[in-house]
């Protein structure tokens, strides 16, 4: 068959039409006609869309067996089409005559393998496998057709050397398979010649209309281009992204699916002999999630291999030059040397490349979400049964677990993401040394070896890097510590004039933050620096040995050598670069696994000993007695807290806890609960109903001394989680006198009330949880000192018609811890503490008998109880100003006017987010300074210059053939620029670190100062936590990651200006192509910022909530264990991790989606780019240099684009934070000033604590009605004077008043002759004392709480202690004066909290004290002790108390009583006797 072989010759039929290769390649045709002509109409009329007979949600239930085999063996038979098509148009060559029958079959069988896989995935989509028939028929007939071809190839002697002959054995092969994979869906499917087809449904989660996240259903072409993403991201440019809009996460993908994975995992390491350390959580983690994670290191093997066609293909475009083959039947060798062929052959490597790297990053980030989810539920599950005693001794604080949730199982993410590194670095490294000395030699060897030498270098400074960081990092979490300290004390700082103390603790802490922030930015500076120059110097070094080692030869240095190695190095450093990141990061995970062993390891509760059940009642009542016997507690090893315990709890009964502060009676409480660690005893639990014996304690409703809410509405902390009851819940509402202040708020019960209950008061607070308390349906109920924060009337309505009414009747057993002595004649069984132990216990009656001297002591603070009238009156909210009556009115008035213009507020807020905050960028850029502004813009673009220059002077160099003496000044030049690029870099790499670190210090310091000076207004309107966060997530952004996204933002930017600069003067056509391009990237960049903004957003506000459920559920283990509503919050926590962790899923999706489409853009320009580089080759002669130099610009512009739009976007997240600290900074502050200096102010004012108030007037605000009006009253020197009423009468903002805290409209202040607002304000409030209701103590010493001014002598401090009935208890501590405080005062009672703030103002002793409620949290003996010591202590000074009753103020000598509408008369006399 020499016809053959050498000419086609269409006509000739002499040897028979098989013989005939036209005849062949047109029997070919056959298949593909008749597949297009038979499924175009059934496309067209979509017959089988709407023969589907499962109905579900989405259009992705991919069922038919084979599937990904399929999409795989299609793509690969796209691929060899290609090649067939190209090897068709290169045998035909330019020749007169045109061959079609070469490459047109290949065009057509293209079309009719794309047709196929539409045609398929139509009919999978819709459930119609019957129409399957065609592809059946199609693959026969080619396999058959090309197996024809294939045979009489062979038989005419064409075989492996000849291209065409491999690629028909490739076509046959996969038509085989093909046809294979169709007939396994008939014989799996059944779906024809079977009596009965296989049943299918589809999963679970296609069913569920919430759930979107699709990529775990969609075929394979959109799983690789993530298309199913499409619609999500263009509908994010209409309406904002919210958790509605991104549904809920398939089943596989879970919290609790993946911690079951992990538990069984964990479960299977429990041996015989357990690993010691932190192994069996590794070992754990690799069984769990090891799976998905060999497939993502498959992936990037596959990416890495494909990586280092680039600079092959480089290579043999500028080295082949073109060369046009017209011969029939060619070699693999000759068309792998056409130019042409290169240059698609490099676009499809790049395709394929992108594709499989963004599948590994996909399935690493992936693996790495599930397995922090499963981690942070483990986590939790530990946390229910944590003993409470690690975290009320300091040994495991709230932090320290939030820190673990929130960055050790982020540290274990990112491990996993970075982990397939680990593997394919070797590889990567291995592979492009071996391929730079096939190019250069030996000197290839020498420059990898520089590289090696400066990696250990670059892995210091990351160490260095590491260290910084975490030095830092201790420095924010100590300020952060005082920042919050600062502002939940910053009522009191204020009132005590010591807010510039704390300020300059707070500044102090960031200057030596600050410090090591800059050692952070210089090493920061010097690994940006380090990642420029290292390629720069690896270059130099290799080039010169190069050029130095063949000096005596006639060798030249090609530009196919230099361009292709100069391509080998961006793949090389960039395995070199990523190793020190993926050691430290291995190093953070590392250590992350010991904490979480040793969390893991911690004590926990006794839950399996809890009760100890009794099955002797000998009544028919549900009896529920409870007693604990012989019974030792503690809190931490050592002596026993409780001692010597034996009560017991009568059944149905009121049983009440008395005694002085801090004598163990909430621990009592806690005991009996199983929250301590018993040493010895029994805690007995009988609960039997009808015959049933319950071998678990049962719920128990518990109220804590310290009010524990949730971050929900008002209706949901009172309900929690029972079944709702509208007649209860009213009942409640009104015995706990919770109607008056829901009619207040601005929703009603449906408030949502914040974290800790921040809007609302102590009083509030308390009562809610009492209200919890008593709407649960629970035999037992324990009250802890429910009364602390009540009025009088508040505390005797509760008692009356909520423990003695409600209670009783409902025959539940009652146990109140309280210092309300007047209540004890109604308890029926009576326990009293002293000093850890049982002192007395037994009816009034017993005790009166047994214990007459305890007796008498109580009946004498019996008999203090209130006189008033306990006629009921109508109380008035005492909530904050912000949600007067006024401010209701308004909002209600303008909700029409709001919602008339909610479509164009809509449309403002769309175009607002398309735009990028350019106002924000410019406060950042004005706080830099004029001087490292114009040195960071010039030294960028300098250096970007010289680096472009470096490329062409190496283009130039290697053009040239001259000789070796010539080529010394071309390398003197060349090592010039290099030198002078990598100054350049260092410049630049610092000027971007100075710049930030200057920004961070001025927005800071601006910051911190305008918080301070700020009227009190801001933080009762405005929530103490979005406050901290600008002094904490925001100023982090700011000091740490503004500085890097605007480096690398810059850099990328001009590195791809460079390189569409490069590229378009070395091929002008590229112009052509670059405006649809640029107009493809400005569309998905558009589109894609807006998304990613978003859900970078929704990630952070749904890791708060997550967050604040961990912390809420520490703060409040003991009640949520005391209801057993351990499954509850279980089930709640999972809802949050999957909400945040959806958000995780669709941002990675989204930045995938947007890293495909660039790369496919970068893989055309670099088509693009060869093609019109080769043809500008031929017209012009373009030199080789410039060739490659253009080509390897076009190889990097992918990478450029991504890092451009990504770091916009970070940018604007970024930016959001300079904004909103921006505005924050603008807030008007506190008229410090007055008329008089202090030096004016005599000395020793007040002397004498005469106060004047004459017609006064005043507001919390300029939009509000006035809280006081028209008050007058005279006080004398030395007079001790009572203020009482009811609450939200204008009590404690008349005690305000006295401070300039409250704006006055009319009337004026006037002490000791002085008119108060002509004062500067720091002096005015230096010169008082207050005792606040609720207590305040900071973290430090108890010198520092009683004395921050350090003014005081030890004996003054002592002195103070002595008064307030602190001295033996600070004697006992370790250190006395300077023994520690912990954060809040945690580590003292309620009650001796108080005494402190009671003692930190009798330090002070000025001549005028005011007492605002500052007995409401001790006990009555205590508060009577304290009452004589103000009349003997104070005895020459003014007294001013505020008292909810008279009772509290009834050896006063004078008693204002305020009015509800906040006017003051003088209500009655009492002359001291």
């Amino acid at each position: 068959m020499i016809g053959l072989l050498h000419s086609y010759i269409p006509i000739t039929v002499d040897n028979g039409l098989l013989n005939n290769g036209c005849f062949l390649d047109a029997l070919g045709l056959v298949p593909h006609v008749f597949l297009l002509f038979s499924t175009f109409p059934i496309l067209f009329i979509g017959w089988g869309s709407q023969s589907s007979k499962v109905h579900i949600h989405h259009s992705t239930w991919l069922h038919f067996p084979g599937h990904n085999l399929r999409w795989l063996l299609t793509v690969v038979l796209l691929f060899v089409l290609v090649c067939e098509i190209a090897e068709g148009i290169v045998s035909d060559g330019f020749n007169q005559s045109r061959h079609l029958h070469l490459y047109m079959p290949a065009g057509l069988g293209m079309l009719a393998a794309i047709t196929s896989i539409v045609y398929y995935h139509n009919i999978e989509t819709s459930n119609f496998p019957k129409l399957l028939i065609a592809l059946l028929i199609y693959w026969t007939l080619a396999f058959i057709t090309k197996t024809i071809k294939f045979v009489k190839y062979d038989d005419h002697g064409i075989g492996l050397m000849q291209l065409r002959f491999c690629i028909t054995g490739l076509l046959a092969l996969l038509y085989g398979l093909l046809l294979g994979v169709e007939v396994n869906v008939i014989l799996r499917r059944r779906y024809m010649w079977f009596p009965c087809p296989t049943e299918v449904k589809p999963p679970d989660d296609l069913q569920d209309l919430g759930v979107r996240f699709l990529q775990p259903f969609v075929n394979l072409l959109s799983k690789s281009t993530y298309w199913w993403m499409n619609t999500f991201i263009t509908s994010a440019h209409k309406r904002p992204i919210d958790l509605k809009t991104i549904g809920k996460l398939p089943i596989s993908m879970r919290a609790l699916t993946n911690f079951q994975r992990l538990r069984k995992a964990f479960d299977a390491q429990k041996g015989p002999v357990p690993l010691k350390g932190s192994r069996w959580i590794w070992l754990a983690l690799r069984q769990a999630f090891g799976r998905p994670l060999v497939l993502s290191i498959t992936f990037r093997f596959i990416a890495d291999l494909l990586g280092f066609a680039g600079p092959l293909c480089i290579s043999g475009i500028i080295q082949n030059g073109i060369s046009l083959l017209g011969v029939h039947f060619i070699s693999s060798e000759a068309f792998l040397a056409n130019a042409y062929v290169l240059a698609v052959l490099l676009f499809l490597a790049l395709l394929l490349q992108r594709t499989f790297l963004q599948a590994s990053y996909y399935v690493a980030i992936e693996t790495g979400i599930k397995l922090r989810a499963a981690i942070q539920t483990k986590i939790y599950h530990k946390i229910m049964r944590l003993c409470t005693s690690n975290m009320s001794m300091g040994d495991m604080t709230t932090a320290q677990i939030c820190s673990l949730v929130a960055r050790d199982t982020n540290h274990l993410m990112w491990f996993f993401f970075l982990c397939p590194n680990l593997w394919a670095m070797p590889v990567q490294i291995v592979m492009g040394v071996l391929l730079l000395y096939s190019l250069l030699g030996v000197s290839a060897l020498i420059g990898a070896t520089v590289i090696v030498i400066l990696a250990p270098l670059q892995y210091f400074v990351a160490t260095r890097l590491s260290r910084a960081q975490k030095s830092t990092l201790e420095y924010t979490s100590e300020r952060l510590k005082k920042t919050n300290e600062l502002l939940r004390g910053i009522k009191l700082l204020k009132l005590y004039a010591w807010e510039h103390i704390f300020r300059s603790s707070v500044e102090e802490t960031r200057r030596q933050e600050l410090r090591n922030l800059r050692t952070f930015a210089l090493y920061t500076s010097l690994s940006i620096f380090m990642n420029a120059a290292i390629p720069i110097a690896a270059v130099l070094t290799i080039f010169a040995v190069h050029v130095h080692v063949h000096s005596g030869t006639d060798f030249d240095l090609s530009p196919a050598v230099a361009f292709g190695s100069l391509s080998l190095f961006h793949i090389l450093v960039t395995p070199l670069f990523l190793l020190s990141s993926v050691l430290h990061s291995t190093v953070k995970a590392l250590v992350s696994v010991q904490k979480l062993s040793e969390f893991l390891g911690s004590t926990e509760i006794e839950i399996d000993q809890d009760p100890v059940v009794q099955t002797t009642a000998t009544d028919n009542n549900n009896s529920n007695i409870k007693s604990i016997v012989n019974g030792y507690f503690t809190w931490t090893q050592g002596c026993p807290t409780l001692s010597n315990i034996d009560i017991k709890v009568p059944f149905g009964q009121l049983t009440m806890i008395v005694g002085q502060v801090g004598c163990g009676k909430s621990s009592l409480l806690l005991a009996a609960l199983g929250e301590m660690q018993k040493i010895s005893g029994n805690i007995t639990w009988n609960n039997i109903l009808t015959a049933c014996v319950f071998r678990k304690r049962g719920s128990v409703a518990y109220a804590s001394q310290r009010p524990w809410l949730l971050n929900a509405t008002v209706e949901e902390n009172i309900l929690f989680d029972m079944a709702p009851n509208e007649k209860r819940y009213k009942e409640v509402i009104e015995v706990c006198q919770l109607q008056p202040d829901i009619d207040t708020l601005p929703q009603g019960d449906q408030t949502v009330i914040g974290e800790r209950g921040i809007i609302l008061s102590g009083g509030q607070r308390q009562r809610i949880c009492v209200a919890r308390a008593l709407y649960q349906h629970t035999n037992v109920v324990f009250l802890d000192d429910p009364f602390s924060a009540l009025d009088i009337h508040l505390s005797d309505h509760l008692m009356r018609e909520g423990i003695l009414k409600l209670l009783r009747q409902e025959k539940r057993t009652v146990v109140l811890v309280t210092h309300k002595l007047q209540y004890l004649p109604h308890a029926d069984w009576i326990i009293a503490m002293r000093d850890g132990t049982v002192q007395t216990q037994g009816t009034l009656k017993d005790i009166q008998c047994a214990e007459p001297e305890l007796f008498e002591q109580w009946r004498t603070l019996m008999n203090r109880q209130d006189k008033e009238n306990t006629t009921e009156l109508k109380r008035k909210s005492f909530r904050r100003p912000m949600y007067s009556t006024d401010t209701l009115a308004t909002e209600d008035e303008d909700e029409d006017s709001t919602t008339s213009t909610d479509e164009d507020s809509l449309r403002a807020e769309l175009r607002h987010r398309t735009t990028i905050p350019w106002s924000s960028f410019a406060t950042y850029l004005r706080a830099a300074g004029l001087l490292l502004l114009p040195l960071l813009v010039l030294s960028q673009l300098t250096k970007h210059s010289l680096m472009v220059a470096i490329d062409f002077w190496l283009a130039h160099w290697t053009s040239r053939v001259i000789a070796a003496k010539a080529s010394m000044l071309y390398i003197r030049v060349f090592c010039g620029l290099c030198a002078l690029g990598i100054v350049l870099c260092l410049v630049t790499s610092l000027a971007v670190e100075w710049t930030g670190l200057r920004v961070s210090r001025e927005l800071h310091c601006s910051l911190l100062r305008t918080i301070v000076l700020a009227p009190m207004r801001l933080f009762e309107t405005t929530p103490l936590g979005n406050i901290l966060n600008r002094f904490s997530a925001d100023t982090n952004t700011i000091d740490q990651h503004i500085p890097v996204t605007l480096e690398c933002l810059s850099r990328s930017t001009l590195l791809c200006v460079s390189a569409v600069g490069v590229i378009s003067y070395v091929t002008p056509l590229f112009l052509f192509a670059l405006l649809p391009l640029a107009v493809a990237c400005y569309f998905i960049q558009k589109y894609f910022r807006v998304a990613s903004r978003d859900l970078q957003q929704l990630e952070d506000s749904t890791e708060m909530p997550l967050l604040s459920h961990y912390s809420q559920t520490i703060e409040g283990l003991t009640t949520i264990r005391a209801f057993r509503h351990e499954q509850r919050f279980k089930k709640k926590l999972l809802e949050h991790t999957d909400a945040n962790n959806i958000s995780s899923l669709f941002l990675m999706a989204a930045n995938r989606w947007l890293e495909v489409r660039m790369e496919y853009i970068g893989a055309f320009v670099v088509l693009i780019a060869a093609v019109a580089s080769i043809s500008n080759a031929l017209c012009s002669q373009l030199s080789a240099g410039l060739v490659g130099l253009g080509l390897t610009y076009a190889l990097m512009v992918s990478n450029y684009l991504n890092w451009i739009v990504r770091n916009l976007a970070d940018m604007e997240v970024h930016l959001g934070c300079v904004k909103r600290v921006s505005s924050l900074i603008h807030t008007q502050p506190e008229s410090y000033d007055g008329l008089m200096t202090p030096a004016q102010v005599p000395a020793g004012w007040p002397k004498y604590g005469e106060i004047q108030i004459k017609n006064l007037s005043v507001r919390y605000d300029s939009s509000l009605k006035p809280v006081l009006r028209h008050v007058s009253a005279h006080i004398r020197p030395g007079q001790k004077v009572g203020i009482c009423g009811r609450t939200g009468s204008g009590k404690s903002s008349f005690s305000l008043a006295l401070f300039r805290m409250l704006d006055t409209i009319e009337g004026q202040i006037v002490i000791d002759g002085i008119d108060i607002a002509k004062l500067p304000l720091q002096t005015l409030r230096s010169k008082f004392s207050i005792i606040l209701q609720d207590p305040i103590l900071f973290s430090g010493t108890i010198r520092f709480n009683l004395d921050p001014e350090r003014k005081a002598t030890d004996q003054m401090l002592w002195e103070a202690l002595e008064i307030a009935q602190l001295m033996p208890v600070v004697k006992a501590l370790p250190g006395g004066l300077d023994a520690m405080v912990t954060e809040g005062g945690e580590n003292f009672s309620q009650g001796q909290r108080q005494l402190f703030c009671l003692a930190r103002a009798f330090v002070r002793k000025s001549s005028i004290l005011i007492m605002d409620e500052a007995t409401a949290s001790i006990d009555m003996a205590t508060e009577s002790i304290l009452q004589k010591v103000v009349m003997t202590a104070f005895a020459d000074r003014t007294v001013v108390t505020i008292a909810v009753s008279p009772c509290t103020s009834l050896n006063y000598c004078t008693l204002y009583k305020t009015t509800q509408q906040g006017s003051s008369t003088l209500a009655l006399k009492l002359t001291c006797e």
